[in-house]
């Protein structure tokens, strides 16, 4: 359901009492959890937890404010299966697709409950890069699509969906994941594992390097690979660094195969989008979308 992010994250830190946990559990770095509390504070004008050292406890008015986010999430969920009563019935085609990032890390769970919740529906599905999903959305072979790329085309309509933070990896046993934080002049040195052109990942890194001036051209790029997939298992036998959706790397982060390096000031961040033609919005796309809405972080 519709819900302020920040509140999904206080809750999730209120659980494990632990910003690291709390990041691993929401698939976000430890820096914007730290960020999202900040700014919830901020918005309260009360502290919500107290530090001792490497641990934390609710405050007072954190404990206030975790009781009512409880039974905001409760009323959340009432919600949601009441209107899945309504939808059960339900039936039809549609075709969905999506970037790579997420038709791998994001999309296959969502799409499990939403045909477990309608098996009525038939689902159809594609996947490939932003450009190339687009192209599919433009010549009407697929309805509706999420992609991960900041392009915008005059026949496409854009809806947003959920926020997503790309961030520099390498191998915890390499050089580079021994290293302190960075300046972003130093990306210049570093050899990179990026996507292929094309790629929405790649759009929206380049797009952020912009900011401190450095081009495609000034990096130092060891490869390019077409899957985040294969940029993965490439940095755990390699001494390189890789730009990488957080969504894709829950699971190195946990079993400490990859470690995140921070480079000073420099914060990617960009938001998953629905992608529709201009008019050709339907009962069975709208379904699906609010669906996605009220799935992803519940």
């Amino acid at each position: 359901m519709i819900f302020d992010f920040r509140l999904k994250v206080f809750y999730t830190v209120s659980q494990k009492l632990s910003f690291t946990k709390a990041a691993q559990e929401l698939f976000i770095s430890q820096p914007a959890v730290t960020k999202h509390i900040k700014e919830l504070e901020e918005q309260t004008g009360l502290a919500l937890f107290k530090r001792h050292g490497n641990n934390i406890t609710l405050t007072p008015a954190g404990q206030v404010l975790l009781k009512h986010a409880q039974q905001i999430f409760k009323v959340y969920a009432a919600l949601e299966n009441d209107l899945a009563q309504l939808q059960n019935s339900e039936s039809g085609t549609i075709r969905i697709g999506a970037s790579t990032t997420l038709a791998q890390y994001v999309l296959p769970k969502i799409l499990a409950l939403f045909k477990s919740a309608h098996p009525s529906i038939q689902l159809h599905f594609a996947s490939g890069n932003s450009e190339f999903i687009e192209q599919q959305i433009i010549s009407e072979q697929i309805d509706v699509a999420i992609v991960e790329g900041i392009s915008h085309h005059p026949q496409i309509a854009y809806e947003a969906f959920v926020k997503d933070e790309i961030v520099l990896v390498a191998h915890a046993e390499s050089k580079l994941g021994q290293r302190g934080e960075l300046k972003p002049s130093q990306l210049t040195t570093l050899p990179l594992i990026l996507r292929e052109q094309g790629s929405g990942t790649l759009d929206v890194i380049l797009k952020a390097l912009d900011k401190d001036k450095i081009t495609l051209k000034d990096l130092k790029i060891e490869l390019q690979l077409e899957s985040t997939e294969a940029i993965k298992h490439y940095l755990l036998y390699s001494e390189s660094a890789a730009f990488i959706s957080i969504h894709a790397i829950g699971n190195e982060l946990k079993n400490k195969e990859l470690v995140i390096l921070e480079v000073k000031g420099l914060d990617i961040y960009r938001t998953f989008q629905f992608i529709q033609l201009h008019g050709k919005t339907s009962r069975l796309t709208d379904l699906f979308k609010r669906f996605c809405n009220s799935h992803y972080n519940f």
